[in-house]
């Protein structure tokens, strides 16, 4: 007996998760996400979400309210009379009321090994970290900032230069397998949960403006994991010297340097290494502004590279 279910996601890491939910036979009640988002010169157009657009594809009721927090909402949500929700990258908090409305609950697929990496941005902070795993966790949700009791966890070892983008892609299938194997059990009534360790919590903050410039002045593993884990939105980035002007370059990918440098050159156009406090990096992809991403001898080959900073 299939299991009747809210879905509430709205990003591309969401989508595999809603798909493979409804390839398993589940009945998708409803499906939550983000407002379409205003686009355009004058903003008159909306873009809706991934998580919408793949809805719509699947013939599913979706429903985008601004929040959740009004009775209104509260109630109309209840009247769905749910057996749980799914949530992925929602987006919205979701009030007590909503939690304690479908008769299991509410689960969420979140991209860490909680208690490590709460919050926002787990998949980049776990890499910036230099952490050398991570992977998906279904939770039961509290009122708690990512604190509720352990369904299902699955590991996933993080590769030296592999970007945050590349981890996404590989974590939301880890988590559309995990997500189906929870709701079986929870058909079942199989579904075992264990509360989280109360050691080792630490929150990952949202991604700022002012921490995606590069400095050059750290170790350069350090500085390799930071641009990994900035790639590819929002991007780390620094200045460049190119035909004698300054101008602000995405660094999107790059590799630590095994040969020798000159300590004396902070910049190798040669080889495109760029000497950090301990070592070198090898700039393997680059961006600049209202460009393309390009692999760097593409990228050299239309623009004279004196100098980095």
């Amino acid at each position: 007996m299939a299991l009747r279910l809210a879905f509430m996601g709205t990003p591309e890491f969401s989508v595999p998760v809603l798909n493979a939910l409804v390839a398993a036979g589940h009945e998708i009640a409803v499906v939550y996400s983000r407002p379409p988002r205003p686009a355009g010169r004058r903003g008159l157009d909306l873009i809706k979400s991934p998580v919408q657009r793949e809805a719509e594809k699947l013939g599913l009721p979706v429903h985008t309210p601004v929040t959740l927090r009004n009775t209104e909402e509260q109630f109309r949500f209840k009247a769905f009379s749910l057996d749980a929700a799914v949530v992925v990258a929602y987006g919205l908090l979701l009030p007590e009321e909503v939690l304690r409305a479908p008769r299991h609950g509410c689960f969420n697929a979140h991209a860490s090994l909680l208690p490590r990496w709460r919050g926002a941005a787990p998949v980049q902070r776990a890499i910036m970290a230099g952490d050398d795993e991570t992977g998906m966790m279904i939770m039961q949700m509290d009122a708690g900032l990512d604190t509720g009791p352990v369904a299902m966890v699955k590991k996933t070892a993080i590769d030296q230069d592999i970007t945050a983008g590349a981890l996404h892609d590989r974590l939301s299938l880890i988590g559309a397998g995990l997500m189906v194997r929870a709701m079986a059990d929870l058909e079942q009534g199989s579904l075992i949960l264990v509360p989280q360790s109360e050691g080792g919590v630490t929150y990952a903050q949202k991604i700022t403006k002012e921490e995606t410039r590069i400095d050059w002045d750290r170790p350069a593993m350090a500085v390799h994991k930071h641009i990994c884990g900035l790639s590819p939105f929002p991007g780390a980035w620094c200045e460049m010297e190119i035909a004698g002007r300054r101008k602000r370059v995405k660094v999107l990918e790059t590799r630590l340097f095994a040969g020798c440098m000159d300590k004396a050159c902070h910049f190798d156009p040669q080889f495109l290494t760029v000497s950090c406090r301990d070592g070198a990096v090898l700039l393997t992809r680059l961006q600049k502004a209202g460009g393309k991403p390009l692999d760097a001898q593409e990228f050299m080959r239309g623009a004279a590279v004196t100098a980095v900073f």
